[in-house]
Order: C-alpha cells, then sequence, then structure tokens
C-alpha cells in the first residue's frame, strides 16, 4: 500500500494522502469521457475501443448507448443536454433528453475535423473543444485519411454557428484536454505528444491571447501517462492527468501533488452529491477518491442546483475600511453568486425590536431605528428573492409556559419571566415588513444560535447554498453565535452592520470585532445587492 504524492504541504489540504482508490467497474477496453449528471446522479463514461456509453448510477454499470460513435470527450451545457465528442464522425453532437441528437460542429473551412477529442462550456453558453486526430487511428477510432492538414482548439459561439480556430495552426502537436480556470478568465490546453500545458487569456469576445506555457515535461521513464484529461477544481488547481495516475498543479504552474492510480488515467470529473468524489477514467477500469475540494462551478453544475459547495474560496474584497461600530467592513466590488446564497432574517419578532415589546428596555428598539436595520432588512430580501436567493426567516418561538427553555442564563429567566416570544402572540410574530413570502423558509428555535436544535444546516445543503447572510437583532448574542458556529460548519458567513439591529452598541463591540473579524465578511445591504446582481 502506498500513499499519494505531497511535493508541497498545500496538496494535503485537496485530499487526503492516504484516500481509498475504489474501483467503480472494470472490465473494458479503453475508458474515457466521464461526466457527472446533477440532477440524475449518475456518471457517463466512454468505452471508445469497444464503441459504447455506460452509465454508472451508485447501484452498477450499465449500457447507455450501443453504437457509441467511439465518442471521447462529454460534457453537460447549462440546460443538461449531453455534448459528445465523436471519433468515428468527427462530429461534436449536442443529445437532448428528449433523444434529439444535433450538430455542434463538424467542418472547419468546407474541411472535415480530425476527431473532436475533449469538451468544455463557458458560462456564456460558447463551447471550446480539441481537434487532434486520435479518431483517425484504428482502435481508438476509424482509420481514414485526414482532411486537415493540423490540429487545432475551435469555440462555438453560443447559440451556434461555424467553429472558430482559436490558436496558431500548427502550435499544437495533439492538443487534448481543455479546462477554464474558475473565473473563465484563463484557459488551459495540454498537448499530449509535446507533454505540457499552455495557458490563455480568454477576451471579452471569448477568443484566446497571450498563450505560454503553464507546466511542461509531463513525462516520466519508469511510469505510464501522457497528459489527456484535465480538470480545474473551485481553488483554480489544475488536475491532470500524466505518468502515474494524476499530478496536481497549483494556478502558479507549480506541481503541489500526485494522486496514485493502479491503471494509466485518460480522464477524471467531480460528481457525488456534494461533488467531493472524483472520478477517473482508466485503461480497463473507472476509480472513485475521496477528495476534500469541489470542481470549478461549471455551468451544468448550476442547472443542477447543486452547485459545489464550500470549497470555492469566497469572492470577497481583501481590503476594508473601519465602520462606525468598530468592525471592519469589506469594500464594495466584490461578487456573490446567488445560487450559492441564502440569507437569514434572525429574531427580527415584536417582543425584541419593537416598542412595546417585551424587550424593549433593552434599547433594541432604538438600535433598530438608528441602523434603519428593518427598512435595509427589507430591500435586502426583496432584491434576494428576486435573485433566487434562499430567504430563510429564524424565529424564536416558545409554547406557553416556555416548557423546554431552561433558565440558565439570564436572557432565558428574563423571557420566562415576561412570558415573551410565545407562539401565536403579537410579541412572536414578525415586525411589519419581514413577514414571510412565498418560496420563504421558516426555520424556529429556542436557543440563541440558529442552529441549535433546527434543521437549518440540512435545509442550507440540501439546497447547496454555502454563502449565509445574517440578518436581524440581538447581534451580540444571536447574530455572534450563528456566525461563529456557521464558520466551524464550513459555510461562508456573511453581515450587513446595516441589518442588525445592535451592530452600534459599544457594549458588545470588542466581541463583535473578535467573532465576525474572524468568521465573517461585514458588510452593508446595498454594497450585498450590488454584489449579487
Amino acid at each position: 500500500m502506498t500513499t499519494h504524492i505531497a511535493l508541497r504541504p498545500s496538496f494535503a489540504e485537496l485530499v487526503d494522502l492516504w484516500a481509498p482508490v475504489r474501483q467503480v467497474g472494470t472490465g473494458f477496453q479503453f475508458t474515457e469521457g466521464p461526466v457527472w449528471h446533477p440532477k440524475a446522479h449518475d456518471l457517463l463514461f466512454s468505452d471508445m475501443p469497444g464503441d459504447v456509453r455506460r452509465r454508472f448510477d451508485g447501484q452498477g454499470i450499465r449500457e447507455a448507448m450501443r453504437p457509441a460513435n467511439k465518442c471521447n470527450g462529454m460534457t453537460y451545457d447549462a440546460e443538461l443536454n449531453l455534448i459528445v465528442c465523436e471519433h468515428a464522425t468527427s462530429t461534436l453532437v449536442r443529445e437532448r433528453p428528449d433523444g434529439r441528437r444535433e450538430v455542434v460542429a463538424s467542418h472547419f473551412d468546407g474541411l472535415e475535423l480530425n476527431s473532436p477529442n475533449d469538451v468544455c462550456v463557458k458560462s456564456d453558453g460558447a463551447i471550446y473543444f480539441s481537434d487532434p486526430w486520435y479518431g483517425r487511428m484504428p482502435v481508438y477510432g476509424v482509420e481514414r485519411p485526414r482532411q486537415l492538414g493540423f490540429q487545432g482548439v475551435y469555440r462555438v459561439p453560443p447559440g451556434g454557428g461555424p467553429p472558430q480556430l482559436l490558436v496558431d495552426r500548427f502550435l499544437f502537436d495533439q492538443p487534448n484536454g481543455l479546462c477554464f480556470s474558475p473565473d473563465e478568465k484563463r484557459l488551459y490546453v495540454n498537448d499530449t505528444v509535446k507533454h505540457l500545458i499552455r495557458v490563455f487569456d480568454v477576451g471579452a469576445g471569448g477568443g484566446l491571447g497571450n498563450g505560454r506555457v503553464f507546466a511542461s515535461n509531463i513525462v516520466s521513464a519508469t511510469e505510464p501517462g501522457v497528459p489527456d484529461g484535465m480538470k480545474c477544481d473551485a481553488l483554480g488547481n489544475v488536475w491532470l492527468s500524466a505518468p502515474g495516475g494524476i499530478w496536481v498543479y497549483a494556478p502558479d504552474g507549480r506541481l503541489i501533488g500526485k494522486l496514485r492510480i493502479p491503471e494509466l488515467v485518460s480522464n477524471l470529473t467531480w460528481g457525488g452529491p456534494d461533488w467531493r468524489t472524483l472520478y477517473i477514467t482508466a485503461t480497463h477500469s473507472v476509480y472513485a477518491v475521496p477528495v476534500k475540494v469541489g470542481p470549478r462551478n461549471e455551468p451544468y453544475m448550476r442547472a443542477g442546483q447543486l452547485a459545489p459547495a464550500a470549497a470555492q474560496p469566497a469572492p470577497f474584497a481583501a481590503a476594508a475600511t473601519i465602520s462606525r461600530s468598530g468592525a471592519k467592513l469589506a469594500e464594495p466590488g466584490y461578487a456573490i453568486d446567488p445560487m450559492r446564497c441564502a440569507l437569514i432574517i434572525q429574531d427580527m419578532q415584536n417582543d425584541v425590536v419593537m416598542d412595546g415589546g417585551a424587550f424593549a428596555s433593552s434599547g433594541s428598539p432604538a438600535h433598530c431605528r438608528e441602523q434603519n436595520a428593518i427598512a435595509n432588512a427589507k430591500r435586502l430580501a426583496e432584491a434576494a428573492r428576486a435573485r433566487g436567493v434562499m430567504v430563510i426567516h429564524v424565529w424564536f418561538v416558545v409554547e406557553p409556559g416556555a416548557p423546554g427553555v431552561t433558565a440558565n442564563a439570564p436572557l432565558f429567566e428574563g423571557l420566562i419571566d415576561a412570558k415573551a416570544m410565545v407562539r401565536g402572540t403579537w410579541g412572536a410574530a414578525p415586525v411589519p415588513g419581514l413577514e414571510p413570502h412565498a418560496g420563504d423558509q421558516v426555520v424556529e428555535k429556542t436557543r440563541m444560535s440558529a442552529w441549535e436544535g433546527t434543521r437549518l444546516e440540512t435545509m442550507l445543503k440540501a439546497a447547496g447554498r454555502d454563502f449565509v447572510i445574517v440578518t436581524g437583532a440581538w447581534t451580540n448574542m444571536s447574530i455572534e453565535h450563528t456566525a461563529r458556529t456557521g464558520a466551524d460548519k464550513g459555510f461562508y458567513m456573511v453581515v450587513p452592520e446595516d441589518c442588525c439591529s445592535t451592530m452600534n452598541d459599544e457594549w458588545h463591540i470588542a466581541a463583535v470585532n473578535y467573532a465576525i473579524q474572524n468568521v465573517a465578511m461585514v458588510t452593508r445591504a446595498d454594497d450585498l445587492i450590488a454584489a449579487l446582481s
């Protein structure tokens, strides 16, 4: 038994060095093109020499198509249509769920493509693919003469059209695997024969420029394997089939580790319900390895509403100013993916923040008015709903007599004595303007933290939401507890200070600074609304 190889300490943060390599299936001739369906939760892969496409659904492997035109690379577009590179027909096709088959690209300058090999889809719908001539060789394709005198990399514009050649005709010997960086500002393309990876800047119009060598000398005298399939993870690391298994490169091009696989590897993809399983196609088998990092958030993953969670770095601004509460305030200009985001409206109930409520003497209503917290939270909630953000109301609710609430703290003693937050009363009701809307969720609690004894975590993970915006009352108690615990659970916590009722209370500035500066981004409602646009 051997471990995977960490050439730099950061590799151990991506995968356990003793992570098991599980054989999903074997007995194939040569497997390729793995892709995971985010809704069906199954893996498609091709056995090119056998001319069959197979499906693995966790229960077993069965045939999905035969013949399959010796298909190679596969992916889905944002509508979950299957995009397939066919060696036998030298064609890139789109297969719709209803069975329709459409040609995406087959010719360049009136001549047949060599054999589309690997493919990826950009967020704007453009399709990028490589075109070596392996599909015109025996075994892996159908032997026949080539019409083009070069092997290129192409782009099909959003909405379709003739393929556009993106690189110099003779730059690549055999272009093979290709993938985007997480922000889609770079495209990586490897060359199997030259044993290297090139990287290009992606222009505003989708073209490629500033090509340079990203990694080279991907070869071994003792272990079989060549650059072939390639994917980018959520942190920008590049995972490449290579000698001995999979080599992983940091975004700056440094080789940081190697995943040891017992057969020659052809390709890889992420899958599983939490996108933490790396599926690997090899010579005669398909393998699965648990990993700690998820993939680049591909368009088809978003379509499944199960986008990789908690692996991508939070797109927060690094710079900060000091707000009047004394907490560090993030500068505007960051961006947050609405489909990864949830908004919590916590403890915004009459007893807490309204005059006449059970806790009005705490000064909470006055602080709430000073912050304009109710109106700001309402604006943020409206913008969130319009952009597909999950909105969750967290209410402190007890039954008459407060059974089950322990009087182990002054706050809980006061709640019991004041008969506060009782279900069905005015005090427990949400404040005007922050009532639940159709599609919102409600979570009830009996402690300060929104997580304690509730279904909040299950709800967020089921929806693939790993960015959590926390608004509400009792900042130094509820907000702080919720932010701390959420960070411990692996969520990115965001606190808009002007949507909290007591963020400016000097008594707890030190606590807020300690808790929030270390586990959450502090921002404002307007900046969050802009970040979600």
